[in-house]
């Protein structure tokens, strides 16, 4: 007999299981070889616990033409979640929300305004994240702060709430009442 816990654990993976991810981080640095990405690999451990289909991983520059490409190609490709990290500070470098401003076709400020809310509480610098999210096509786009610890923090905000939206995404019509 299943346990209340592994029934839990795999009712959440059979929710999760038929949607695909792509994690890509911006870093100029890292692009290089100069850090190492922490974010990234954290990403993808933390959305496969959650059941979901690592698509594609990369770790680009945070150069506008480029992310764009990237986020086209993988919304493109079918991909369902599109998570990157990095690139959301004041900095004149941090341009990964113009870039994906210019993808999406719909924006999702809840997400947004939810993981500011939530690192506000922890640090004063949350005011400073420009991170946006937004849907194209089937795809719902998050930009996540670089580091590690705020890529944690933040991706635990969403967690909760991205089975139902993924699946309003693709056409579901359950009443988000009951999902």
């Amino acid at each position: 007999m299943l346990t209340c816990v592994k029934k839990k654990v795999m009712e959440k993976t059979m929710r999760t299981a038929r949607f695909s991810f792509a994690v890509v981080t911006l870093s100029d640095k890292g692009s290089l070889g100069l850090r190492e990405d922490t974010s990234g690999p954290y990403l993808i451990d933390c959305l496969k616990k959650e059941g979901y289909q690592l698509a594609d991983y990369e770790i680009m520059a945070d150069k506008h033409d480029g992310i764009v490409a990237k986020l086209l190609e993988l919304v493109e490709s079918g991909v369902d979640l599109i998570v990157t990290t990095g690139g959301t500070g004041p900095a004149p470098t941090d341009v990964t929300p113009e870039a994906t401003r210019e993808v999406i076709e719909r924006e999702t400020p809840g997400i947004s305004e939810a993981m500011r809310a939530a690192s506000l509480l922890k640090t004063p610098h949350a005011m400073l994240s420009r991170g946006c999210s937004g849907i194209r096509g089937t795809s719902l786009i998050i930009n996540l702060p670089g580091s590690l610890k705020a890529a944690r923090e933040n991706i635990e905000v969403v967690l909760p709430a991205l089975p139902h939206a993924l699946d309003k995404i693709n056409g579901g019509t359950s009443d988000c009442g009951t999902a």
